[in-house]
């Protein structure tokens, strides 16, 4: 099984960076899957979020974009792709969403097939996301009515064939270190049980 992680945080000293560790771990030490596993650390990267076109610069082009070629072969590649982000004002950092609009373009993540039909082009990869926020849990469900879930799982993954989708959103993640301990101990043992 091949995974990708796209690690999406400024601070490596953050919770967030936290469960990339964490992850990672539990993935080496799963018995039951062999997986070779990727990082795409998007801030280290330095990837730019800027989505740019023009008359000569096409957004209907972006699926053959050479600039991007490398990331488009990363997905094909992945049979799991992992993010890992904070929720910023109740959606992911603008870092994943200019790679989300870049990278999942029409001709390559999805094609239209007429006025209101189109076809997913990412179909039988499953994606886990690992998100984080400073206030309570339930926050997004009862105050933003699911809208991180419904961008992530119904208007970007369902849009582009991508079925198999699950959520990890941890609140309070200002809370001491060792409050924070039995959500990393949650995400290392879910990977380290994840069947294949």
């Amino acid at each position: 099984m091949n995974t990708l992680i796209i690690y999406t945080h400024p601070n490596h000293q953050s919770l967030n960076y936290a469960f990339l560790e964490h992850t990672l771990k539990g993935i080496a030490n799963n018995e039951s899957i062999s997986s070779e596993v990727k990082v795409l650390d998007l801030y280290k990267e330095k990837f730019d979020p800027i989505l740019f076109f023009d008359t000569n610069k096409k957004r209907c082009d972006m699926h053959s974009d050479p600039e991007f070629s490398a990331y488009r072969e990363q997905i094909l590649w992945a049979d799991k792709m992992v993010f890992i982000y904070p929720i910023w004002w109740g959606r992911p950092p603008a870092m994943l969403l200019g790679y989300i609009d870049q990278l999942f373009s029409t001709n390559f993540a999805y094609r239209n097939k007429g006025a209101y039909s189109h076809e997913g082009l990412l179909k039988g990869k499953s994606v886990i996301c690992i998100s984080t926020m400073k206030g309570p849990k339930n926050y997004p469900l009862f105050f933003l009515n699911n809208a991180h879930k419904a961008l992530m799982k119904k208007a970007l993954f369902g849009y582009v064939g991508i079925k198999k989708v699950k959520f990890f959103e941890f609140g309070s993640v200002e809370k001491s270190k060792k409050k924070q301990k039995p959500k990393l101990e949650k995400i290392y043992n879910y990977f380290k049980t994840l069947p294949a």
